[in-house]
């Protein structure tokens, strides 16, 4: 198999994400992405992976991450592996369901941090699938808001730079990201 063109290291953020096969779903049903959770928490989060922030979308995700250890692919490997069985045998189908491996971009640098957040937890607003991120359930938007006391993402990280549920709130109220070139390269548009 080829190596990553960005290679994953301990102590370091980075925006992974991938879609469907020919930008098909990857999420049928709500029970669809409820599992999906449950196994990022049986393969990535068991794995040495802090999930800072993630969105669900019907044909695609996105996760915000920090390793704490160089297990990453093989967890996402095997992540892809199990949900793709899963829905393979829930819907009688074949064959792959992911396009290809995770996509990976590194994250350096707080500002890029905290609006790649935002960034993430915009998706479904900006697909039109909801007219705010609180009314989108598969995101951890929930957390950071102070809506939901789940225990998935890792939020002190952000949080630290944006203080009180309501702060987050307002600042995804302003949906405008930065211009600069180095923020757009992290970008995933759809």
């Amino acid at each position: 198999m080829p190596q990553r063109r960005i290679p994953l290291r301990t102590g370091n953020f980075y925006h992974i994400y991938n879609r469907g096969n020919n930008h098909q779903a990857i999420f049928f049903e709500r029970e669809n992405y409820l599992y999906f959770l449950r196994l990022v928490r049986q393969h990535l989060t068991s794995n040495g992976v802090d999930v800072v922030a993630y969105c669900l979308m019907s044909n695609h995700y996105h996760f915000l991450v920090y390793l704490r250890d160089e297990t990453l692919s093989n967890a996402m490997k095997s992540l892809s592996l199990s949900y793709t069985k899963a829905i393979n045998q829930r819907f009688n189908r074949v064959g792959v369901l992911f396009q290809g491996r995770f996509q990976s971009i590194h994250v350096h640098g707080s500002d890029y941090l905290v609006n790649l957040s935002r960034y993430v937890h915009l998706n479904p607003v900006k697909a039109g699938l909801v007219q705010q991120a609180g009314e989108w359930e598969f995101s951890s938007y929930l957390e950071y808001a102070g809506l939901r006391r789940g225990t998935l993402p890792k939020t002190e990280l952000i949080r630290a730079q944006i203080e009180g549920d309501l702060a987050y709130q307002q600042f995804l109220v302003d949906c405008k990201l930065p211009d600069s070139i180095g923020f757009k390269r992290l970008l995933l548009d759809e």
